[in-house]
């Protein structure tokens, strides 16, 4: 089992999945084809359009990129891929499309019983957790169920930004909003909040799992009823695995 999730496809001065580049290259080695599911669609851009997005970037690494959208038997497509990438936009409107064309249970059942290997960015990372309830996206669209893949066993705040000690502006702040999620009593999953850059990769066999944080920064971890901690990538990070 693999699965890459990344808090963004792009950072300040670099192109598209530049900064990490050199993960890409291990995590994709052995690879020739990528399905890309672009329902996300970010700020409305064509499903053909953020195809070809991907398709470029991907061609450096020699890999050949088509998009979900292209089949009319998506799940037969979904069972036939190598590795599945979904890109950032809006979660809503991205796990809306992965229940109308029933692809949550496969796609589930592929990722973790290692048929395929997984990467999401932005939203395509808030679909892997168990909710999309920690998202910062507006609800253009509601969908059938918030319950999202649950290929990890926590949620993701992906974007996550830290308060600005010298900002005037007094609504709430990341932190804030994810306390509140924890304030229900039905909401006892943990919150990994993942800053610009970083990413975490979860690894398993027969034997067991691993997972690490990528990138230079922290991540913050909010857990019910407990004061939010920073952990970086020498911390043990078992604890988010079931």
């Amino acid at each position: 089992m693999k699965i890459l999730l990344l808090s963004t496809s792009t950072v300040h001065g670099k192109p598209y999945l530049e900064y990490c580049n050199d993960l890409l290259s291990e995590y994709y080695s052995g690879i020739s084809n990528l399905l890309f599911i672009p329902f996300a669609r970010p700020s409305g851009i064509s499903h053909e359009g953020y195809t070809q997005k991907v398709s470029e970037r991907f061609e450096k690494l020699n890999i050949k990129t088509i998009g979900l959208h292209k089949f009319d038997d998506k799940k037969a497509a979904i069972k036939d891929s190598e590795a599945i990438f979904i890109g950032g936009g809006n979660t809503f409107l991205l796990l809306n499309d992965l229940y109308k064309y029933d692809v949550v249970d496969i796609i589930k059942d592929q990722v973790l019983n290692s048929k395929t290997q997984y990467m999401g960015t932005s939203a395509g990372s808030n679909v892997a957790g168990k909710t999309i309830n920690t998202t910062n996206d507006m609800p253009i669209i509601y969908p059938p169920s918030f319950n999202a893949l649950n290929l990890v066993d926590f949620n993701l705040n992906p974007h996550y930004l830290d308060p600005d000690p010298n900002s005037t502006h007094k609504g709430e702040t990341r932190e804030t909003r994810i306390n509140e999620f924890h304030s229900l009593e039905q909401n006892n999953q943990v919150v990994v909040g993942l800053r610009e850059g970083s990413g975490l990769l979860i690894k398993g066999d027969h034997t067991g799992k691993s997972i690490e944080l990528t990138g230079d920064l922290k991540m913050r971890v909010f857990q019910k009823n407990q004061e939010a901690i920073e952990i970086d990538n020498s911390n043990d990070l078992s604890f988010l695995l079931k």
